[in-house]
Parts: structure tokens; sequence; C-alpha cells
């Protein structure tokens, strides 16, 4: 299969390279970069150098050959290429917010209008699986809500109040530097930041509701000084109580055949690098605390999105994501 990934030159963008090079059917064909136009990929991510020689590209939609592509784009610019691209019979894993939420929430939420709405999965595998399956096109989650929801996602039924308290790397904010990303401000620090108005809360309340969950839902994320990784702690107040030992049947049960979501104490070292999602609860009774671990980059945007793609295309869902994390 011929793979297009079309904003190329940053972190997901690279990160799906790096695991595509591992797929057995995928091949990346074009990449593209509008300011990079000429310049090695390996340039701008040595990581890469011997496994891609390829050039950044800058081709309009309708010159885009594959079979797959991935929208590695802004929010507002993925709307412009979507349509384009699906009309041509390419299937098309969009990793900005542009088709997460319906239109009138994504208006309010990003303050923009939407030029070319259309309904599309959503994609969590582990809950959306068979929306996923030979789909032409997947809205990929945010690497919050992804970490989030497979956090609080068995319990949701049971929850009154579900209050989500994540500790994020700072790769999560892209690789523009700015005064929050810059060293001296990251380092030895732990910095809240949009304390009830991320952006993300929308999808996380989008998915509460989905599983059939009336509770009401509160985010907080926090900037810690390490490149990679999302821990989420899910403080899930329940209707009535659960012990211990049922609550983990629950988990056991929910997860059960999903590969990718491992129980077992999470920590960010144990999934860097991989696309695993770890997971474990511990109940008090009225209340239970359950902590994800996510690699933010992997099952929080390019893994997920290789999972996604190995769905819509008939393929191995593990294809291209079989690795252990990288601890220490």
């Amino acid at each position: 299969m011929k793979i297009a990934i079309l904003g190329a030159s940053g972190y997901a963008g690279g990160e799906l390279i790096r695991l595509l090079v591992h797929h057995s059917t995928a091949k990346v064909t074009c990449a593209t970069s509008r300011k990079l136009a000429g310049t090695p990929i390996d340039q701008v991510h040595p990581h890469l150098k011997g496994f891609c020689d390829l050039k950044f590209e800058n081709p309009a939609a309708d010159d885009i050959d594959a079979d797959v592509a991935f929208l590695a784009v802004p929010h507002t610019a993925a709307m412009t290429y979507a349509g384009k691209l699906l009309s041509r019979g390419i299937k098309v894993v969009d990793l900005s917010a542009d088709y997460r939420l319906p239109k009138e929430i994504y208006e309010k939420v990003y303050g923009v209008t939407h030029s070319d709405y259309f309904q599309a999965p959503y994609g969590i595998p582990e809950l959306h699986r068979n929306e996923c399956i030979n789909a032409k096109f997947v809205a990929n989650p945010g690497c919050f809500p992804t970490g989030a929801t497979l956090a609080a996602a068995p319990l949701a039924k049971h929850a009154h109040t579900v209050i989500f308290d994540s500790k994020t790397g700072v790769s999560g904010a892209g690789d523009n530097p700015s005064a929050t990303t810059h060293y001296p401000n990251v380092g030895d620090n732990i910095g809240p930041y949009k304390w009830t108005t991320h952006r993300h809360l929308a999808e996380m309340k989008q998915e509460l509701l989905w599983l059939g969950s009336k509770a009401k839902c509160y985010f907080t994320p926090h900037l810690v000084p390490v490149n990679r990784g999302i821990l989420t702690t899910a403080h899930i107040l329940l209707n009535e109580p659960i012990e211990q030992k049922e609550v983990e049947k629950l988990y056991s049960d929910f997860y059960k055949g999903e590969y990718f979501v491992r129980y077992q104490k999470p920590s960010l070292a144990a999934v860097r690098g991989s696309n695993f999602c770890d997971v474990m609860v511990e109940s008090e009774g009225l209340r239970v605390v359950a902590i994800s671990a996510i690699d933010n980059l992997v099952k929080g945007a390019s893994g997920q999105a290789i999972q996604n793609m190995n769905l819509m295309c008939g393929l191995n869902e593990q294809d291209g994501l079989v690795g252990a994390g990288l601890l220490p």
C-alpha cells in the first residue's frame, strides 16, 4: 500500500514514518511539508536516517498518489484536504480535531466555521472497532481523551461524576518552541494549564455519553518535564459502591482480548515508544481511582492512527505496532 503523510515534518509525522517502516504492507511514498519541500526527511528526523530516503514535497491534493493518507496537519487545515482525497478513492485517517466532534460542538469549541463537515467514526478501536473496519475515513482521537476514556470506560455506566487529572510530556505541545515549552520553564516544574477549558474535554464528554453514562465530566491537564507520555488519574464517583475484586473483574472483562490495553501498574517508561495503554484501578467503595499511561505520540496519535488504518484496510490490527516500551 502506498502511504501519504500530509504534514510529515512534525512529531506525529515522524512517528508515522518510524512505525510504518516495520509494517508488512504499507510503504510511505509521499511525505509533505510546505516549508521544507525538497529537504531530505532525515535532515528533520535524524533518527530515520537509513530507514527513509524520501524528500519532503508539496503536492496539490489532486496530485497525491496513495492508497491511504494520514492528515498530520493542524486543526482547520485537515478539512481542506479530507473531501478532495476521499473523492479520489484515497482512504484517510485524520489526526487533527476537525472530524472528532459534531459540527456545532466543533465550531463552538474551536471557534471556527467548519467548511466541509461529514460524520466520521471516532477511532478508539477498543470502543469503536466495528465502525472503523472498512471505513473510508476515521477521525483519530486526541491524546488526552484516549488515555482518559480507556481509564474510565469500564465504569462509565456506574458513575455520576468523573474527574480526569492528566500529566503530559512536552512533546504534546508540538515541535514549535514557545515560552511554555522553554526548558527553564518546564524543567523541575509542574504546570497546570487550561484548568477547566481544555478543548479535549468535549471528546471525553462525548465518549462517556456514547458509553451510556450520564456522568458529569471534568478535566485538568498538567505539563511535566518529560518528553513523552500521558499519565491520567480518573476519579470515578459511583452511584453504588463497588469493591476491589468486582471492579477488577469489570476491567478484565471489558478489555478481554484487547492486545493494546494491559492491566498493570501504569508507568510512562513502560509504554514509551509503544502503542500500549496500561491501566490499573483501586476502589474505596463509592470512589474508584483508575490510572492509565500512554505514549502521547503513539497510542495518543500516530500508533493509534496506524491501528485504525489496519482496521480500515482489513489488515492485522497489530501490524507495524508490535513492540515493547522503552524502559528505562
